[in-house]
């Protein structure tokens, strides 16, 4: 459906179509028109116009989220589109906005914002070609280099020298971009752009090169911090990280698979998650925890008890919870603002329903986002889990792959998905009945696309055929069926899979090595 232009935006789009005619024209643009002009520039991916006006930006901040946001002129959010022609034009038009001496413009620009845009699956740009979060991290840092080393050759104007621009960003940090963040980092005071980050994500680096970059990379400013895939920080490398480093801003933490074990604990490790747990009540701002994959069984308490401010987001999928951590959850002060909840991995009807219901209905009026993926919810089930649902009004995604749920549930339960008012995505599970006879759950890896696509296809049809019948196009049912897009993931796949592969590798030799010995 398309959205309306007002005829400042027509104006605007038919002023930068022509880049050579937009460039001799900017110097006669009133300043306040510049944003209007950017986002029409970046609606028609015009590259040239994008870095001259960000070369020549007259105003104190550029924030890209707001820029590219809904406006007035035009209602379509573009902060989505990470396209690769317009985001390189943005940046290297503000390594050029340092370097411009003779713009008709004064330099008053003071702040710039890059943490807004949005990396998704789908791209609406024309050129297709997507400029991710780690691209984003690499060039930024490049560019500052570039000025460094260049203001320190070039006979310069003393006034550039008086440029400072905070640059605000969410930094994706690999083994691959490691040394060039780095050295941008630790040249950031002889650097007009200064790098700071907002956001922190870490996969494919050794603890040693973890530690370092995050201490550089100012904790004190960090609102989110990811350690993600391929960090290996279990629970004393984490006790360290938050004795040596303070993170008072930090709102959103994501730890690694299998951080904590509990059923390898000692006395020793008892106190050492108090001392974790202690460490994150003092992080005030935090309201975002992804623990997957860790085993955290009867220990959920401990961890989360200290906290002073209440989880909007908790993430403990397969992390075998017992009933007394799921006790603890539904009885929390933490139940009652929940708006993103993943218990995936959890054998729910079987092990603590009534607990699990009971959590359901006091975060029902604020949850946003419910994940229960492999679950072991079945047909039996389904009358239970819409009584649950009901209550949750402001559900936007629905997340429920891996369960051993029938074509005729899976009907059931969307008639009652389509009435929930602010839906708007659904990831169900392969139907059981595709699935050959015997199937067990959950399905492992070599089995999951072994099922009937040409039945699964048909039953897809008359679950959207439901939503339809309901006017809800605007819902998106999906069955990713290994897991649901990851922006970061699809952007560093290659180094994911060279590490894996050299993790393996090591692993091998040092078998074969202890095998030789004992032979």
């Amino acid at each position: 459906r398309a959205t309306m232009k007002s005829l400042r935006f027509l104006s605007a789009e038919a002023f930068v179509s022509n880049a050579e005619f937009a460039k001799k024209s900017l110097s006669a643009v009133a300043y306040n028109l510049f944003p209007l002009l950017f986002k029409a520039s970046y609606l028609l991916e015009q590259g040239e116009v994008i870095h001259d006006l960000v070369e020549n930006w007259p105003l104190v901040d550029f924030n890209l989220g707001k820029l590219l946001g809904a406006t007035v002129d035009y209602q379509e959010d573009l902060s989505h589109r990470t396209c690769s022609v317009c985001l390189e034009s943005c940046l290297t038009g503000l390594r050029d906005y340092v370097l411009n001496n003779f713009s008709p413009y004064v330099k008053r620009l003071k702040v710039v914002d890059l943490t807004g845009i949005k990396d998704v699956e789908v791209q609406f740009c024309e050129c297709k070609k997507t400029m991710g979060r780690w691209a984003r991290t690499q060039l930024l840092s490049k560019l500052c280099l570039e000025l460094v080393v260049y203001l320190q050759q070039a006979q310069c104007n003393p006034s550039t020298f008086e440029i400072s621009i905070d640059v605000l960003i969410d930094l994706f940090v690999t083994e691959r971009n490691y040394e060039l963040v780095v050295e941008a980092l630790l040249k950031k005071c002889c650097c007009p752009l200064k790098i700071c980050c907002v956001a922190f994500r870490s996969d494919n680096l050794t603890l040693q090169k973890f530690f370092y970059i995050i201490k550089l990379a100012d904790p004190s400013l960090l609102r989110k911090l990811e350690i993600v895939h391929n960090v290996r920080l279990e629970m004393e490398h984490l006790e360290i990280l938050f004795n040596s480093i303070h993170f008072p801003l930090l709102m959103s933490l994501t730890l690694p698979a299998r951080t904590f074990n509990v059923q390898r604990f000692t006395a020793t490790d008892e106190q050492m998650l108090t001392n974790i747990g202690e460490k994150m009540g003092e992080m005030t701002q935090l309201t975002e925890l992804c623990m997957s994959f860790s085993i955290l069984t009867g220990r959920i308490q401990k961890l989360l008890s200290p906290l002073k401010t209440p989880l909007k987001m908790l993430d403990v999928s397969n992390c075998s919870l017992n009933h007394a951590d799921m006790a603890y959850l539904a009885n929390s002060f933490h139940a009652n603002h929940l708006e993103a909840l993943d218990l995936s991995g959890h054998d729910i009807p079987e092990l603590y329903p009534s607990t699990f219901f009971k959590l359901l209905s006091h975060s029902s009026s604020v949850l946003r986002s419910l994940t229960l993926e492999d679950c072991n919810i079945q047909d039996t089930h389904v009358n239970m889990l819409i009584l649950g649902l009901s209550p949750c009004q402001k559900l936007h995604e629905f997340k429920f792959v891996g369960n051993p749920l029938s074509s005729q549930a899976l009907k059931h339960l969307f008639t009652f998905l389509r009435e929930l008012p602010m839906l708007k995505n659904v990831e169900f599970p392969v139907p059981r009945d595709c699935y050959p006879t015997g199937i067990t759950y959950p399905i492992d890896d070599a089995s999951v696309c072994r099922f009937d696509h040409q039945k699964y296809e048909s039953v897809a049809e008359e679950l959207n055929l439901i939503l339809l019948q309901a006017n809800r196009e605007d819902v998106k049912a999906s069955t990713p069926l290994f897991g649901s897009y990851d922006a970061a993931v699809q952007e560093t796949n290659n180094e994911l899979g060279a590490y894996l592969i050299k993790s393996f590798k090591e692993t091998l030799e040092k078998f074969t090595a202890s095998f030789n010995k004992m032979s």
